[in-house]
């Protein structure tokens, strides 16, 4: 009979730790300096590397962030437009990419998107050849696909920030209807960072006791308590977000700290990410979605095989059977 060990985690590749910490972040919208503020105030990483196409912004964010070396422990923060500043990066976050404008598809986003990674992704890997890289940008889990065709780089070292977030906005709402601290909340939403993510009620809980242990129906449209709704809020956040302050940051500037402290720490904390997903849970296409995973200095370890029910493991499947339909459009 297999260990309680081998039944709970498919592995994916050995752990490689290593005591540099320099992290490149390509972008520096909104989002990719809420990755940087978060990343050097929380000392995730006492090197720092910015890239974008705006040099006189670039130049701005840089000083800016200089100008408070007193109050981070004295960061070496660098910015350019060329990409050897990058050289050497244990992690590199991609947040550049293209918004959607009005009337536009899903896939003319994807395929926009995945031009501008074909001038970002192989440069990264030129001058960083033994990085990880975690994307950003969005759609998320078809660019984790995109970027881990272009790099050449083993599955294990391409990640997704992917439901992170997502899992932390549910906790949070969780916190909210039970009065309890969000780290308390015990929830994880996997699948597409998107639409079709896939809240696991079956495992929702509080110091191991199941809210579905104590009311069957929460999740479901038969719940009295509308426990569903919490997902539905989950899914609306961003728009919610974006509609009253123009964008999302500081939330995924956060999480994108938490994922670089386990990897860079090389803690093996267990987080929601995108990752290559094809043989897990009964799923067939080659694409990326989230499913708990370990992460240590070499990125993805292993993959927590996460017990679904019947319901759970079809909405999955039918996450992926969306992502690849959308990546059989892209031209590469």
């Amino acid at each position: 009979m297999s260990s309680i060990k081998e039944q709970l985690f498919s592995e994916v590749a050995e752990c490689d730790a290593s005591s540099n910490n320099k992290v490149t972040v390509v972008g520096i919208g909104q989002v990719g300096m809420a990755c940087a503020f978060s990343i050097l105030t929380q000392n995730v990483s006492s090197d720092l590397a910015l890239i974008d196409v705006a040099a006189d912004k670039l130049q701005g964010e840089l000083m800016d962030l200089q100008h408070g070396s007193a109050f981070i422990k004295n960061a070496k923060i660098q910015a350019s437009t060329d990409f050897s500043v990058s050289a050497g990066s244990r992690l590199c976050i991609i947040t550049a990419g293209a918004r959607q404008r009005p009337g536009e598809s899903r896939l003319d986003l994807v395929q926009r998107n995945t031009d501008i990674f074909k001038g970002i992704i192989p440069k990264l890997v030129e001058y960083s050849p033994n990085t990880i890289l975690l994307v950003v940008s969005n759609p998320v889990d078809i660019l984790t696909y995109v970027a881990w065709k272009l790099s050449g780089l083993p599955k294990n070292r391409v990640i997704g920030s992917g439901t992170n977030l997502d899992s932390s906005r549910f906790r949070f709402l969780m916190s909210q209807r039970l009065n309890i601290a969000p780290t308390s909340c015990h929830g994880w939403i996997i699948g597409e960072h998107g639409d079709s993510s896939v809240p696991v009620w079956s495992g929702v809980n509080v110091a191991g006791v199941r809210l579905r242990e104590l009311n069957p129906d929460v999740g479901t449209d038969s719940d009295t308590e509308k426990w569903c709704e919490l997902h539905s809020e989950v899914v609306n956040s961003a728009y919610e977000v974006i509609k009253l302050k123009g964008y999302t940051s500081w939330a995924i500037g956060l999480s994108c700290a938490s994922l670089a402290s386990s990897i860079l720490r090389n803690t093996n904390n267990v987080h929601a990410v995108s990752t290559l997903v094809n043989g897990e849970h009964g799923i067939k296409e080659e694409v990326y979605l989230s499913l708990p995973c370990v992460l240590t200095a070499n990125g993805v370890s292993h993959i927590v095989k996460q017990i679904l029910t019947d319901s759970e493991t079809v909405q999955l499947q039918k996450s992926a059977a969306l992502m690849q339909q959308v990546q059989l459009g892209i031209k590469w």
